[in-house]
């Protein structure tokens, strides 16, 4: 394909799959359960980090998530202590167990108390055009507090060359603005041409068969050259493409 026939292509599987028929099949309903600012991203994070392996169990267990946190996510967040994290004890997603549901909690108090919250910890301080140093040093600043070593693995860190395909899909949610419903746009501070595609196995088989991507593994690397051509078809707002991507890998088996 040329990249006007490549775009054309991807622009109408934006338009199909960027809609809010999308929302019931994806984790992104749980988030959007919630109409709070710091409800929504508290959610969505907490949703984004058990985003791997099935869909429906992902959801069941987010919604568990919620009902730990007593469906007022930024309340029970600034205001637990200690005896509070005693329900989530029975909690597990895969390798995600209530250890580390319980520091989570516990990081993001001490995010929201002394680094004004999710949208500033993770905003863009180095004059670059991705988050690729973002999210490594939001990794430190989330595990400032004491916390066991098992639960690092549950934050990501893109210079190690990780893809961080949680965080990447966390940060779509809250800073791209899609005027359908979906993402929800509430960081303002955040510009949507910084971010990056969520790539997993789906995108990347998606994105190699349309010449996008080269690379075979999934990691940093790949995702700075899926970048670099997405941005050429769209570099206000590249990640769209991520619908379209996923879309036709998971529904269209493509």
């Amino acid at each position: 394909m040329k990249k006007s026939e490549l775009k054309e292509f991807l622009d109408e599987k934006v338009i199909l799959y960027n809609n809010p028929k999308f929302i019931a099949s994806d984790p992104i309903q749980i988030p959007h359960t919630f109409s709070k600012k710091e409800d929504i991203e508290i959610a969505a994070f907490l949703t984004a980090t058990i985003s791997w392996g099935n869909r429906t169990m992902i959801i069941k267990n987010a919604f568990k998530m919620m009902e730990l946190l007593d469906n007022v996510p930024h309340d029970f967040i600034i205001n637990h202590q200690e005896k509070d994290l005693q329900t989530f004890e029975n909690f597990v997603h895969r390798t995600f167990n209530y250890i580390d549901f319980q520091q989570f909690a516990k990081s993001l108090q001490h995010i929201y108390q002394h680094h004004q919250g999710l949208e500033h910890a993770l905003a863009i301080t180095d004059k670059t055009n991705n988050y690729q140093t973002a999210i490594h040093q939001f990794k430190q600043i989330f595990f400032e507090v004491d916390h066991q070593q098992r639960t690092q693995k549950h934050v990501s860190d893109p210079l190690k060359n990780s893809a961080a395909k949680r965080i990447n899909m966390f940060l779509r949610w809250m800073v791209r603005n899609d005027n359908a419903g979906v993402d929800f746009g509430i960081w303002k501070s955040h510009n949507p041409a910084h971010l990056s595609c969520p790539l997993d196995v789906h995108s990347g088989n998606v994105a190699r068969k349309l010449k996008l991507l080269k690379r075979k593994q999934n990691d940093w690397t790949a995702l700075a050259e899926l970048d670099k051509n997405l941005r050429k078809l769209d570099k206000q707002d590249p990640v769209k493409y991520d619908f379209a991507l996923f879309g036709l890998g998971v529904f269209e088996k493509f």
